[in-house]
């Protein structure tokens, strides 16, 4: 990307965090701006420096995405504004308590906000981007899918549906002139700790990257065309790996018959 007008970005989650140094660094390349979240008082702040120090136009939009009405208002807008050529779906929240422990009403909110709403939006905005043969949507996702085992069961599937979901809609529109990345950040340092209950500043301090740098690294991922960005990962090869392990399986996956070791010694 260059610093001239690169067209509208609509960014979710905008008031702070990945969202709001996404916003940031997408006004130092040219974008005008659509800045979504439930604090408005926040966006309009941040909107303010950024027409200041980018001379851009910045709208900012206060929508809950938990609510259906909102998010079907934004899905209107992305399917139909020709001037939005970037959605950055960054919005979500996560859970920190066992799914046997947890409040159902959280758990309802967390897929309503970090699937439902997050689908909607990709769905609208692969549809305008693909009328018009231009645009790119970036999933903010995480690397917990990748070891599940080790964190909350919701926000781990949640995210593992993110990764899914981005990885087959770059299938669906890779002859369409739409780009698609889904992000994969470890610990970041956000207030989606905080807001989940838990203390960032107890994990390790060498797990834990500034959001400034893992912006940086997943534009410079999406500049590159990768279509997973994994910030903190040294070596691209062991991606690559992963993945060429994981399509290997495909020849095995849906056979006539049922593998040898499920057979009874009599079948």
């Amino acid at each position: 990307m260059t610093s001239q007008n690169q067209g509208k970005a609509v960014i979710t989650g905008a008031s702070s965090g990945i969202g709001f140094t996404y916003a940031d660094r997408l006004a130092q390349r040219g974008f005008d701006l659509i800045l979504v979240a439930r604090d408005q008082a926040r966006l309009e702040a941040l909107a303010t420096d950024l027409r200041a120090k980018h001379s851009i136009n910045v709208e900012v939009v206060k929508a809950d995405l938990t609510q259906p009405a909102d998010v079907s208002a934004l899905e209107q807008r992305l399917r139909t504004d020709a001037s939005i050529t970037l959605l950055v779906n960054n919005a979500g929240v996560a859970l920190s308590t066992p799914l046997a422990e947890s409040d159902m009403g959280e758990v309802d909110r967390l897929i309503q906000l970090n699937i439902v709403a997050l689908t909607h939006l990709a769905s609208a905005a692969a549809a305008g981007f693909a009328t018009r043969g231009t645009g790119a949507i970036i999933n903010i996702a995480s690397v917990v899918p990748l070891l599940p085992e080790r964190f909350n069961a919701v926000y781990a599937a949640s995210k593992a549906y993110v990764l899914s979901l981005t990885q087959s809609l770059a299938a669906e529109m890779s002859e369409k002139g739409v780009q698609v990345q889904a992000v994969l950040p470890g610990a970041t340092r956000t207030e989606i700790w905080e807001r989940a209950g838990m203390d960032i500043n107890a994990f390790p301090a060498e797990m834990v990257m500034d959001v400034n740098e893992m912006v940086d690294a997943a534009l410079a991922g999406f500049d590159q065309k990768e279509l997973v960005t994994i910030p903190s990962l040294p070596d691209a090869a062991h991606w690559q790996a992963f993945t060429q392990a994981r399509l290997a399986l495909g020849p095995s996956l849906s056979l006539q018959h049922a593998a040898q070791r499920y057979k009874t010694a009599g079948a």
